[in-house]
Protein backbone atom coordinates (compact mmCIF):
# COMPACT_ATOMS: atom_id res chain seq x y z
CA UNK A 1 0.00 0.00 0.00
CA UNK A 2 2.71 2.10 0.96
CA UNK A 3 4.01 3.63 -3.08
CA UNK A 4 5.41 6.34 -4.80
CA UNK A 5 2.71 8.54 -5.72
CA UNK A 6 3.17 11.73 -7.83
CA UNK A 7 2.11 14.29 -6.06
CA UNK A 8 2.66 17.07 -8.53
CA UNK A 9 0.07 15.12 -10.47
CA UNK A 10 -2.50 14.61 -8.12
CA UNK A 11 -2.18 18.21 -7.62
CA UNK A 12 -2.59 19.11 -11.35
CA UNK A 13 -5.48 17.10 -11.00
CA UNK A 14 -7.39 18.78 -8.32
CA UNK A 15 -6.70 21.88 -10.15
CA UNK A 16 -8.83 20.69 -13.03
CA UNK A 17 -11.44 19.82 -10.72
CA UNK A 18 -12.20 23.00 -9.06
CA UNK A 19 -14.08 24.63 -11.99
CA UNK A 20 -16.74 21.65 -11.36
CA UNK A 21 -16.73 22.43 -7.77
CA UNK A 22 -16.95 25.51 -7.37
CA UNK A 23 -19.55 25.59 -9.67
CA UNK A 24 -21.87 22.54 -8.46
CA UNK A 25 -25.54 23.10 -7.28
CA UNK A 26 -26.26 22.46 -3.75
CA UNK A 27 -28.55 19.45 -5.21
CA UNK A 28 -25.18 18.17 -6.09
CA UNK A 29 -22.94 18.40 -3.21
CA UNK A 30 -25.80 17.45 -1.04
CA UNK A 31 -26.74 14.24 -2.85
CA UNK A 32 -22.54 13.49 -2.66
CA UNK A 33 -22.89 14.01 0.89
CA UNK A 34 -25.57 12.17 1.30
CA UNK A 35 -24.40 9.36 -0.98
CA UNK A 36 -20.72 9.53 1.64
CA UNK A 37 -23.34 8.70 4.40
CA UNK A 38 -24.90 6.05 2.78
CA UNK A 39 -21.56 4.30 1.70
CA UNK A 40 -19.80 4.81 5.25
CA UNK A 41 -22.92 3.31 6.93
CA UNK A 42 -22.89 0.39 4.83
CA UNK A 43 -19.01 -0.38 4.66
CA UNK A 44 -18.99 0.51 8.19
CA UNK A 45 -17.36 -3.57 9.06
CA UNK A 46 -14.69 -3.00 6.14
CA UNK A 47 -13.78 0.80 7.74
CA UNK A 48 -13.62 -1.34 11.44
CA UNK A 49 -11.36 -3.86 9.82
CA UNK A 50 -8.97 -1.43 8.10
CA UNK A 51 -9.02 0.87 11.29
CA UNK A 52 -7.94 -1.94 13.82
CA UNK A 53 -5.51 -3.07 11.51
CA UNK A 54 -3.75 0.39 11.55
CA UNK A 55 -4.44 -0.16 15.45
CA UNK A 56 -2.52 -3.42 15.77
CA UNK A 57 0.64 -1.89 13.63
CA UNK A 58 0.27 1.67 15.75
CA UNK A 59 0.82 -0.18 19.00
CA UNK A 60 3.49 -2.83 17.54
CA UNK A 61 5.42 0.59 16.93
CA UNK A 62 4.84 1.76 19.96
CA UNK A 63 2.10 4.80 19.38
CA UNK A 64 1.42 6.20 22.77
CA UNK A 65 -1.52 5.97 24.39
CA UNK A 66 -2.95 9.42 23.24
CA UNK A 67 -2.38 8.40 19.44
CA UNK A 68 -4.07 5.65 19.85
CA UNK A 69 -7.43 7.49 20.92
CA UNK A 70 -7.47 9.66 18.04
CA UNK A 71 -6.86 6.58 15.73
CA UNK A 72 -9.65 4.48 16.93
CA UNK A 73 -12.96 4.35 15.28
CA UNK A 74 -14.37 2.07 17.56
CA UNK A 75 -17.91 3.80 19.25
CA UNK A 76 -17.10 6.79 16.68
CA UNK A 77 -19.37 5.87 13.42
CA UNK A 78 -22.22 7.11 14.44
CA UNK A 79 -20.41 10.81 15.65
CA UNK A 80 -19.34 11.23 12.42
CA UNK A 81 -22.25 10.14 10.43
CA UNK A 82 -24.26 12.53 12.60
CA UNK A 83 -21.95 15.33 11.57
CA UNK A 84 -22.20 14.72 7.93
CA UNK A 85 -25.92 14.93 8.53
CA UNK A 86 -25.48 18.06 10.25
CA UNK A 87 -23.03 19.09 7.15
CA UNK A 88 -25.85 18.35 4.57
CA UNK A 89 -28.35 20.83 6.68
CA UNK A 90 -26.31 23.59 6.38
CA UNK A 91 -26.85 26.29 4.37
CA UNK A 92 -24.54 26.47 0.86
CA UNK A 93 -22.17 29.50 1.53
CA UNK A 94 -20.45 29.12 -2.22
CA UNK A 95 -22.52 32.43 -4.15
CA UNK A 96 -23.88 34.50 -0.93
CA UNK A 97 -24.32 37.82 -0.99
CA UNK A 98 -22.67 39.08 2.33
CA UNK A 99 -21.89 42.84 2.09
CA UNK A 100 -23.64 45.03 -0.79
CA UNK A 101 -23.47 48.97 -0.75
CA UNK A 102 -23.97 51.47 -3.41
CA UNK A 103 -21.29 54.25 -4.38
CA UNK A 104 -22.62 57.96 -4.74
CA UNK A 105 -21.54 57.80 -8.61
CA UNK A 106 -24.37 55.03 -8.74
CA UNK A 107 -22.14 51.62 -8.60
CA UNK A 108 -23.29 49.21 -6.72
CA UNK A 109 -20.78 46.59 -5.04
CA UNK A 110 -21.62 43.16 -3.62
CA UNK A 111 -19.54 40.92 -1.85
CA UNK A 112 -19.98 37.24 -3.13
CA UNK A 113 -18.42 33.87 -1.08
CA UNK A 114 -16.73 31.94 -3.24
CA UNK A 115 -14.38 28.65 -3.03
CA UNK A 116 -11.28 28.69 -2.16
CA UNK A 117 -9.86 26.07 -4.16
CA UNK A 118 -7.65 23.15 -3.84
CA UNK A 119 -6.79 22.30 0.19
CA UNK A 120 -3.62 20.97 1.16
CA UNK A 121 -4.50 19.09 4.42
CA UNK A 122 -1.43 17.22 6.65
CA UNK A 123 -2.78 15.58 9.90
CA UNK A 124 -1.76 12.81 12.29
CA UNK A 125 -3.59 10.06 13.73
CA UNK A 126 -7.17 11.11 13.35
CA UNK A 127 -9.10 9.39 10.40
CA UNK A 128 -11.90 11.28 11.55
CA UNK A 129 -10.63 14.22 9.82
CA UNK A 130 -10.70 12.67 6.49
CA UNK A 131 -14.50 12.47 6.42
CA UNK A 132 -14.43 16.01 8.37
CA UNK A 133 -12.21 17.64 5.50
CA UNK A 134 -13.70 15.80 2.47
CA UNK A 135 -17.12 16.62 3.96
CA UNK A 136 -16.61 20.29 4.43
CA UNK A 137 -14.60 20.65 1.32
CA UNK A 138 -17.55 18.97 -0.80
CA UNK A 139 -20.19 21.95 0.66
CA UNK A 140 -17.90 24.67 0.11
CA UNK A 141 -17.20 23.44 -3.43
CA UNK A 142 -13.18 22.87 -2.61
CA UNK A 143 -11.45 20.45 -3.63
CA UNK A 144 -8.91 18.54 -1.32
CA UNK A 145 -5.51 16.67 -1.43
CA UNK A 146 -5.06 14.57 1.91
CA UNK A 147 -2.14 13.23 3.75
CA UNK A 148 -2.57 11.22 7.12
CA UNK A 149 0.17 9.61 8.87
CA UNK A 150 1.31 6.61 8.07
CA UNK A 151 -0.58 5.09 11.23
CA UNK A 152 -3.84 5.56 9.16
CA UNK A 153 -3.11 4.45 5.77
CA UNK A 154 -5.58 1.80 5.77
CA UNK A 155 -8.31 3.28 7.30
CA UNK A 156 -8.11 6.21 5.15
CA UNK A 157 -7.62 4.65 1.87
CA UNK A 158 -10.76 2.92 2.72
CA UNK A 159 -12.46 6.05 3.48
CA UNK A 160 -11.33 7.84 0.55
CA UNK A 161 -12.24 5.16 -1.75
CA UNK A 162 -16.16 5.94 -0.25
CA UNK A 163 -15.52 9.32 -0.70
CA UNK A 164 -14.53 9.60 -4.61
CA UNK A 165 -17.29 6.51 -5.08
CA UNK A 166 -19.98 8.82 -3.60
CA UNK A 167 -18.68 12.31 -5.75
CA UNK A 168 -18.91 9.92 -8.70
CA UNK A 169 -22.68 8.98 -8.10
CA UNK A 170 -23.51 12.80 -7.56
CA UNK A 171 -21.48 13.52 -11.29
CA UNK A 172 -18.60 15.60 -9.67
CA UNK A 173 -15.24 14.77 -10.50
CA UNK A 174 -14.25 11.62 -8.34
CA UNK A 175 -11.14 13.52 -7.79
CA UNK A 176 -11.87 15.83 -5.74
CA UNK A 177 -10.79 14.29 -2.75
CA UNK A 178 -7.12 12.58 -3.31
CA UNK A 179 -5.50 11.04 -0.56
CA UNK A 180 -1.34 10.57 -0.55
CA UNK A 181 -0.61 6.96 0.10
CA UNK A 182 2.64 7.36 0.44
CA UNK A 183 4.39 8.01 4.23
CA UNK A 184 7.18 8.92 2.46
CA UNK A 185 7.57 12.46 3.75
CA UNK A 186 9.89 13.89 1.45
CA UNK A 187 6.52 14.28 -0.83
CA UNK A 188 5.27 16.19 2.35
CA UNK A 189 7.64 18.79 0.83
CA UNK A 190 6.59 18.28 -2.07
CA UNK A 191 3.01 18.91 -1.82
CA UNK A 192 3.87 22.61 0.38
CA UNK A 193 5.93 23.57 -2.79
CA UNK A 194 2.89 23.63 -5.33
CA UNK A 195 1.74 26.69 -5.14
CA UNK A 196 0.84 26.55 -9.03
CA UNK A 197 -1.80 24.44 -8.14
CA UNK A 198 -2.79 24.02 -4.57
CA UNK A 199 -4.25 27.14 -3.18
CA UNK A 200 -4.47 26.70 1.08
CA UNK A 201 -2.34 24.59 3.84
CA UNK A 202 -4.08 23.13 6.82
CA UNK A 203 -1.88 21.15 9.02
CA UNK A 204 -3.25 19.61 11.97
CA UNK A 205 -1.33 17.85 14.23
CA UNK A 206 1.68 18.49 17.22
CA UNK A 207 3.93 21.82 17.09
CA UNK A 208 6.73 19.96 14.88
CA UNK A 209 4.33 19.62 12.04
CA UNK A 210 2.86 23.01 12.25
CA UNK A 211 6.78 24.23 12.82
CA UNK A 212 7.73 22.40 9.79
CA UNK A 213 4.85 23.17 7.41
CA UNK A 214 5.11 27.44 8.00
CA UNK A 215 9.07 26.96 7.45
CA UNK A 216 8.99 24.76 4.02
CA UNK A 217 5.34 25.60 2.17
CA UNK A 218 5.59 28.29 -0.80
CA UNK A 219 1.01 27.90 -0.20
CA UNK A 220 -0.26 29.89 2.55
CA UNK A 221 -0.70 28.14 5.60
CA UNK A 222 -3.20 28.06 8.88
CA UNK A 223 -1.88 26.78 11.82
CA UNK A 224 -3.45 26.19 15.01
CA UNK A 225 -4.64 22.94 16.92
CA UNK A 226 -2.10 22.86 19.58
CA UNK A 227 -3.48 24.23 22.84
CA UNK A 228 -2.49 25.00 26.22
CA UNK A 229 -5.77 25.74 27.58
CA UNK A 230 -6.60 27.45 30.58
CA UNK A 231 -9.31 28.51 33.23
CA UNK A 232 -8.95 30.46 35.53
CA UNK A 233 -11.42 30.12 39.04
CA UNK A 234 -12.32 33.65 40.59
CA UNK A 235 -13.02 34.38 44.06
CA UNK A 236 -16.39 34.53 43.24
CA UNK A 237 -17.26 31.59 41.12
CA UNK A 238 -19.52 29.16 42.19
CA UNK A 239 -17.33 26.24 43.18
CA UNK A 240 -19.34 23.37 43.22
CA UNK A 241 -20.64 24.49 39.41
CA UNK A 242 -16.77 25.32 38.65
CA UNK A 243 -15.52 21.54 39.76
CA UNK A 244 -17.82 20.30 37.14
CA UNK A 245 -16.50 22.53 34.77
CA UNK A 246 -13.16 21.76 35.49
CA UNK A 247 -13.72 18.03 35.45
CA UNK A 248 -15.37 17.98 32.50
CA UNK A 249 -12.46 20.40 30.75
CA UNK A 250 -10.16 18.09 32.01
CA UNK A 251 -11.68 14.45 31.82
CA UNK A 252 -14.23 14.15 29.34
CA UNK A 253 -11.76 13.69 26.51
CA UNK A 254 -7.97 14.23 28.08
CA UNK A 255 -6.68 13.77 24.45
CA UNK A 256 -7.93 16.43 22.23
CA UNK A 257 -6.61 20.42 22.20
CA UNK A 258 -9.64 21.95 23.60
CA UNK A 259 -8.83 19.65 26.78
CA UNK A 260 -7.66 21.92 30.36
CA UNK A 261 -4.35 21.93 30.65
CA UNK A 262 -3.59 24.59 33.28
CA UNK A 263 -5.98 25.46 36.45
CA UNK A 264 -5.37 28.91 38.00
CA UNK A 265 -6.95 29.15 40.79
CA UNK A 266 -7.75 32.84 43.01
CA UNK A 267 -5.72 32.90 46.23
CA UNK A 268 -7.94 33.56 48.25
CA UNK A 269 -10.22 30.60 47.86
CA UNK A 270 -7.21 27.98 47.32
CA UNK A 271 -7.04 26.53 50.51
CA UNK A 272 -10.74 26.00 51.04
CA UNK A 273 -11.24 24.74 46.89
CA UNK A 274 -7.66 22.78 46.46
CA UNK A 275 -8.74 20.06 48.23
CA UNK A 276 -11.92 19.67 46.80
CA UNK A 277 -10.08 19.68 43.14
CA UNK A 278 -7.20 16.92 44.24
CA UNK A 279 -10.44 15.33 45.78
CA UNK A 280 -12.51 15.08 42.86
CA UNK A 281 -9.84 14.81 40.27
CA UNK A 282 -7.85 12.29 42.30
CA UNK A 283 -10.52 9.75 41.68
CA UNK A 284 -10.55 10.14 38.41
CA UNK A 285 -7.01 9.61 38.50
CA UNK A 286 -5.52 12.91 37.23
CA UNK A 287 -1.88 13.42 38.16
CA UNK A 288 -1.78 17.34 39.48
CA UNK A 289 1.30 18.94 39.19
CA UNK A 290 1.01 22.11 41.98
CA UNK A 291 3.29 25.27 41.99
CA UNK A 292 5.17 25.79 45.29
CA UNK A 293 2.59 27.45 46.80
CA UNK A 294 -0.11 24.72 45.73
CA UNK A 295 2.15 22.47 46.87
CA UNK A 296 2.67 23.80 50.47
CA UNK A 297 -1.06 23.95 51.13
CA UNK A 298 -2.37 20.53 50.31
CA UNK A 299 0.32 17.67 49.60
CA UNK A 300 -1.51 14.40 48.17
CA UNK A 301 -0.37 11.30 46.69
CA UNK A 302 -2.10 12.52 43.19
CA UNK A 303 0.10 15.91 43.70
CA UNK A 304 3.80 16.48 42.81
CA UNK A 305 6.16 19.99 42.74
CA UNK A 306 5.31 21.80 39.42
CA UNK A 307 8.23 22.79 36.90
CA UNK A 308 8.66 25.75 34.79
CA UNK A 309 8.15 23.79 31.75
CA UNK A 310 4.56 22.36 33.13
CA UNK A 311 2.87 25.58 32.24
CA UNK A 312 4.43 25.37 28.30
CA UNK A 313 3.16 21.54 28.05
CA UNK A 314 -0.14 20.06 26.39
CA UNK A 315 -0.45 17.57 28.33
CA UNK A 316 -3.13 15.34 26.23
CA UNK A 317 -3.69 13.02 29.03
CA UNK A 318 -4.72 13.03 32.63
CA UNK A 319 -2.19 15.37 33.63
CA UNK A 320 -3.48 19.06 35.28
CA UNK A 321 -1.26 22.05 36.17
CA UNK A 322 -2.20 23.69 38.70
CA UNK A 323 -1.05 27.62 39.92
CA UNK A 324 -1.85 29.74 42.47
CA UNK A 325 -2.58 33.96 41.66
CA UNK A 326 -3.38 36.91 43.44
CA UNK A 327 -5.93 38.00 41.30
CA UNK A 328 -7.45 38.15 37.88
CA UNK A 329 -4.77 40.24 36.65
CA UNK A 330 -2.42 37.81 37.80
CA UNK A 331 -4.50 34.93 35.73
CA UNK A 332 -4.18 37.23 32.73
CA UNK A 333 -0.60 37.81 32.91
CA UNK A 334 0.30 34.01 33.56
CA UNK A 335 -2.29 33.44 30.49
CA UNK A 336 -0.09 35.74 28.30
CA UNK A 337 2.98 33.74 29.12
CA UNK A 338 1.87 30.78 28.45
CA UNK A 339 -0.98 30.61 26.11
CA UNK A 340 -1.17 29.13 22.78
CA UNK A 341 -4.25 31.11 21.68
CA UNK A 342 -6.57 28.40 21.50
CA UNK A 343 -9.06 28.10 24.12
CA UNK A 344 -9.00 30.32 27.59
CA UNK A 345 -12.17 30.39 30.40
CA UNK A 346 -12.82 32.87 33.84
CA UNK A 347 -15.21 30.90 36.18
CA UNK A 348 -16.39 33.93 38.17
CA UNK A 349 -19.77 35.64 39.35
CA UNK A 350 -18.66 39.51 38.88
CA UNK A 351 -19.29 40.96 35.89
CA UNK A 352 -16.86 43.47 36.41
CA UNK A 353 -13.50 40.59 36.10
CA UNK A 354 -15.64 38.61 33.40
CA UNK A 355 -15.38 41.58 30.82
CA UNK A 356 -12.03 42.46 32.25
CA UNK A 357 -10.81 38.92 31.18
CA UNK A 358 -12.59 38.84 27.73
CA UNK A 359 -11.00 42.06 26.80
CA UNK A 360 -7.62 41.04 27.91
CA UNK A 361 -7.16 37.30 26.50
CA UNK A 362 -6.71 37.57 23.02
CA UNK A 363 -7.45 33.66 22.04
CA UNK A 364 -9.30 32.11 19.62
CA UNK A 365 -12.25 31.04 22.11
CA UNK A 366 -12.51 33.01 25.18
CA UNK A 367 -14.88 31.28 27.95
CA UNK A 368 -16.62 33.00 30.67
CA UNK A 369 -18.28 29.85 33.26
CA UNK A 370 -18.07 27.22 30.78
CA UNK A 371 -16.19 24.77 29.33
CA UNK A 372 -12.87 24.70 26.97
CA UNK A 373 -14.34 21.32 25.43
CA UNK A 374 -16.89 23.23 23.80
CA UNK A 375 -14.11 24.47 21.15
CA UNK A 376 -15.56 22.40 18.22
CA UNK A 377 -16.79 23.06 14.68
CA UNK A 378 -19.90 20.78 16.06
CA UNK A 379 -20.24 22.07 19.33
CA UNK A 380 -19.98 25.55 17.49
CA UNK A 381 -23.24 24.39 15.01
CA UNK A 382 -20.70 24.30 12.39
CA UNK A 383 -21.73 21.08 11.35
CA UNK A 384 -17.89 19.97 11.02
CA UNK A 385 -14.23 21.29 11.72
CA UNK A 386 -11.19 21.35 9.03
CA UNK A 387 -9.21 22.07 11.83
CA UNK A 388 -9.50 25.13 14.97
CA UNK A 389 -6.96 27.81 13.67
CA UNK A 390 -5.15 29.69 16.50
CA UNK A 391 -3.76 32.78 13.98
CA UNK A 392 -5.57 35.92 13.19
CA UNK A 393 -5.64 35.44 9.00
CA UNK A 394 -7.95 33.99 7.47
CA UNK A 395 -9.65 32.01 10.17
CA UNK A 396 -9.49 31.96 13.89
CA UNK A 397 -11.00 28.85 15.97
CA UNK A 398 -13.11 26.22 14.21
CA UNK A 399 -13.41 26.40 10.76
CA UNK A 400 -16.58 25.37 9.23
CA UNK A 401 -18.12 25.75 5.54
CA UNK A 402 -17.47 30.08 5.83
CA UNK A 403 -14.01 29.57 6.68
CA UNK A 404 -13.30 27.54 3.61
CA UNK A 405 -14.60 30.39 1.31
CA UNK A 406 -12.90 33.56 0.10
CA UNK A 407 -15.11 35.96 -1.93
CA UNK A 408 -15.03 38.31 -4.64
CA UNK A 409 -16.05 41.24 -5.32
CA UNK A 410 -19.02 42.16 -8.43
CA UNK A 411 -19.18 45.62 -9.55
CA UNK A 412 -22.56 46.31 -11.60
CA UNK A 413 -22.64 50.07 -12.99
CA UNK A 414 -24.47 51.64 -15.90
CA UNK A 415 -21.83 52.57 -18.22
CA UNK A 416 -20.16 54.56 -15.51
CA UNK A 417 -16.04 55.77 -16.25
CA UNK A 418 -13.27 56.79 -13.48
CA UNK A 419 -13.10 60.57 -13.98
Amino acid sequence: MDTQVDVKKMAQTAKSSTFSMATASLKQKNAALQAMRENLKKDQDLILQANLKDIALAKANGLNEALLERLSLQNKLEGILHDIEQVIHLPDPVGEAYEEKTLQNGILLTKYRTAIGVLGIIYESRPNVTIDVSALAIKSGNCAILRGGSETLHTNQVLVEIIQKSLTSAGLPSKAIQLITSSDRSQVNQLLQLDEFIDLIIPRGGTSLQEFCRKNSTIPVITGGVGICHLFVDETADLQRSLSVILNAKTQRPTVCNALDTLLVHASIAKTFLPQIIEALGQKQVSLHLDQTGWDLAKAPCCKLATDHDWDTEWLSLVLGIKIVKDVQGAIDHIHLHSTGHSDGILTENKQNAEHFVKAIDSAAVYVNASTRFTDGGQFGLGAEVAISTQKLHARGPMGLTELTSYKWVIRGDYQVRT
